[in-house]
């Protein structure tokens, strides 16, 4: 896992899967179409993508197509630090 994969990782484990091993979460879980994420916790999740990494997330990015894994979430991070 790469750095911004272990955060997210990290991050959604302590706020929405307390007491869950990280062995439960891999880079390609689902995590809005499976139900750990719900609309709350996207916005949480949001907020905390742009507070570390500096970036912004559009409203039309906080959805299933960019946010439902960690693998995806790192690839939109590394996108938009690019950008």
């Amino acid at each position: 896992m790469d750095p911004i994969q272990s955060a997210v990782q990290s991050y959604v484990l302590q706020e929405f899967l307390p007491g869950a091993s990280p062995s439960e979460l891999a880079v390609d879980t689902p995590l809005i179409s499976s139900g750990v994420l719900d609309s709350l916790a996207t916005v949480r999740l949001v907020a905390f993508l742009e507070d570390q990494y500096h970036i912004t997330i559009e409203p039309h990015e906080a959805n299933v197509d960019f946010l439902d894994s960690v693998g995806q979430i790192a690839e939109l991070v590394r996108a938009k630090q690019g950008a």
